[in-house]
């Protein structure tokens, strides 16, 4: 089925989606694990031996849907894409739909369109895996979402009726005649009535020749005609070669539609070409609203390489320039910028200066970032902050930064069977918005920074909130080869800085970072001539946060 904007289904049959779960349960330095599965006559199982249990039992778990849905038929063609019911929030925001407007693009926006595809998406983090029936524009757009079988197209039904001549007649009746000539079953064409008569005899033999053109006249060949992107190419656009080349990128798109699987390099292209075409189109036409249209082509031929270049470990630009391994790393470039946006507010809008609080702040902003409210418990805070987390906690609510529906103590002792929900004031949506995550980028950031901060080669070191801010700081500032620095900054970090967001003096950054030196996260460090400098070791290269 193929989906186009704007079209319209007499009967609409949505999507089916199945979510499978690893979420952990108990105490989190036991690595207990809880499967549970959105189809409700699955039961929730446990596996109290660590993560790798649950996640292998999660895949056959999944393995087994798939199965039940390929035997009943697959993915169905009539079905509404499931993607677009979501508000199509599995996508990757826009960047530069997020940096001019601060919001996602409404479901009017987004445009689904190809066949309807069975998909099975699984983050990176083994915690979670999606199995849905959507539209295979949607299931392109999608980050780690694999395509694994394609629906067809529903069968077009001809219009019921017998064939109707221009008497209005049935072609088939042979009783009927119009000026004593006996009808047949052969349909009248238009060429019938070129000559203005009332009736004609639509047998092959009374169709008439086709005129002769004016000795004065040259026979002219109907021009091509199509549409991209809802729009209609002029008939009379100039130059030819611009006309043809929209109609063939339609042409283009349309048949990218109906691919099985996504290519995210030809997707680049097409975009680039429409790009380019529509900017001509608006020169040539004087049309300004195509220009808009022409910023989003590039926008998204943007995006889709820098998607294409994060699932398959590449980096942007000449691969001569960058001599670093190839790494599958946890954020996108377009999440690590948004990560970094997160640690600059932190650094200027936390309510106390000393590390804990930061720390503390950092991952309470990322929980509560979309709609000012969010989910936390005991075991959360003592793990980022050990014996402090009370204390850390208390101040937060006393300078009014936080607020809570109980007390300190009641937080304390929630668990994951029964969260306790919280409020920062300063992100609720009826506020000027310091942030603008999405939800997937929100997800994907927070749960970057639960990697970083609960890494267990720190934690053995007895690592304290300043390691950790240091580690935060670090792992979002990075080159591709796992250096610190970024394109301007090829000689490390400014030191200052650095200091400032972990909360230190400047001369005691060395003495943090030899720490991390022997928690195996920096291969080595050094804080000479006012910069840090340091390369981080292989095993943290999936958390890094490129700045290129």
């Amino acid at each position: 089925m193929a989906m186009e904007a704007g079209t319209r289904q007499d009967e609409h049959v949505t999507g089916r989606v199945w979510t499978v779960r690893l979420d952990p349960y108990g105490r989190v330095s036991a690595g207990a694990v809880r499967l549970s599965c959105s189809r409700p006559a699955c039961a929730e199982q446990r596996f109290p031996d660590g993560t790798a249990a649950g996640r292998k039992a999660a895949i056959g778990h999944v393995n087994t849907h798939l199965a039940h849905i390929r035997t009943g038929g697959g993915p169905r063609g009539e079905a509404s894409c499931a993607c677009r019911v979501a508000d199509c929030a599995w996508h990757t925001p826009d960047p530069e739909t997020v940096r001019q407007g601060g919001r996602r693009p409404t479901t009017g926006a987004v445009r689904c369109g190809g066949p309807m595809v069975l998909t099975v998406y699984a983050d990176r983090a083994g915690r979670l895996w999606r199995i849905a029936e959507m539209c295979a524009r949607c299931a392109a757009a999608t980050p780690d979402c694999r395509v694994l079988d394609t629906a067809p197209p529903p069968a077009r039904t001809a219009p019921a009726g017998p064939v109707r001549t221009a008497g209005n007649q049935d072609a088939s009746s042979s009783g009927g005649t119009s000026g004593g000539t006996e009808k047949t079953g052969v349909a009248a064409v238009f060429s019938d009535y070129a000559a203005g008569t009332s009736s004609a005899v639509a047998t092959p033999a009374s169709v008439p020749r086709a005129r002769a053109a004016a000795p004065d006249r040259t026979p002219q060949r109907a021009k091509r005609w199509g549409k991209i992107a809802q729009r209609t190419v002029p008939q009379d656009l100039k130059p030819d070669v611009l006309r043809l080349e929209l109609i063939e990128l339609g042409d283009a798109f349309r048949a990218y539609q109906q691919r099985p699987d996504p290519d995210l390099v030809l997707l680049a292209e097409l975009h680039e070409r429409k790009a380019r075409a529509f900017r001509l189109w608006a020169d040539a036409s004087g049309d300004r609203t195509l220009r808009p249209e022409a910023e989003r082509a590039e926008t998204a031929a943007r995006t889709t390489r820098e998607m294409h270049a994060n699932r398959s470990g590449q980096v942007i630009g000449d691969p001569a320039d960058h001599d670093g391994p190839v790494v599958e790393r946890l954020l996108t470039r377009g999440q690590a910028v948004h990560a970094r946006a997160v640690l600059n507010h932190i650094a200027a809008h936390a309510p106390h200066p000393e590390a804990e609080v930061r720390l503390a702040v950092f991952m309470l902003t990322l929980r509560a970032a979309r709609a000012g409210t969010g989910n936390i418990t005991g075991q959360d805070l003592t793990g980022w902050l050990q014996d402090d987390a009370e204390r850390v906690l208390e101040q937060l609510v006393v300078s009014d930064w936080l607020l809570l529906p109980g007390t300190v103590a009641d937080v304390m002792a929630s668990r994951s069977e029964d969260p306790t929900a919280i409020t920062v004031p300063t992100l609720l949506p009826d506020r000027a918005r310091p942030l603008t995550l999405g939800k997937n980028n929100r997800a994907r950031i927070s749960g970057w920074a639960q990697r970083v901060v609960g890494d267990r080669k720190i934690r053995k070191k007895k690592a304290t909130a300043t390691d950790r801010l240091l580690a935060l700081y670090t792992a979002a500032h990075t080159r591709p080869d796992g250096r610190l620095g970024g394109p301007e900054e090829d000689d490390g970090l400014p030191l200052d800085q650095v200091a400032a967001f972990c909360a230190l003096a400047p001369e005691q950054v060395a003495e943090h970072a030899e720490l991390l030196v022997a928690a195996d996260w920096f291969t080595e460090a050094d804080t000479d001539q006012g910069r840090l400098r340091g390369q981080l070791s292989e095993r943290v290269l999936p958390l890094s946060g490129l700045l290129l």
